[in-house]
């Protein structure tokens, strides 16, 4: 594993704890559409950084692509029964899977996911402009 790899590991995992706080912080403080809907954004977010944690030399269109479609196949799966089933024994099931579907989540998924696509792709643009240094890989 390169250098790169590990940091841009490290960030991923610094970047889900932050997200998952963040999350629960406006749950605590708001109240209404926003404490409901931000969770949809925080969770595509958090989707995505694990997509790059599994690969850090993946695209950002295709991480981006890759969290909204679980995003959406766990949301759509919510239509059955499995999902609430499994949600109510356990609070870490209700935490990935949820109980309920949700048509406003389907798109806000996406509005936590397209910052960091953009902001992942800047980062691997500027990275491309600087000279790899010798055995290291340019690029996140």
């Amino acid at each position: 594993m390169s250098f790169s790899a590990r940091w841009t590991r490290l960030l991923m995992v610094a970047a889900a704890v932050g997200l998952a706080g963040a999350a629960y912080g406006t749950r605590a403080v708001m109240d209404g559409p926003i404490e409901q809907y931000s969770g949809a954004a925080f969770s595509g977010a958090i989707v995505y950084t694990i997509a790059v944690f599994i690969r850090p030399s993946i695209r950002p269109l295709l991480a981006g692509a890759i969290a909204i479609a679980y995003c959406w196949f766990i949301e759509f799966a919510q239509l059955t029964s499995i999902p609430e089933a499994i949600s109510e024994r356990s609070w870490f099931a209700r935490q990935l899977l949820g109980a309920q579907f949700d048509l406003v989540d389907v798109i806000w998924y996406p509005v936590g996911i397209i910052p960091l696509v953009i902001a992942h792709w800047f980062l691997r643009s500027g990275e491309r402009l600087k000279p790899a240094r010798s055995g290291e890989h340019a690029g996140l």
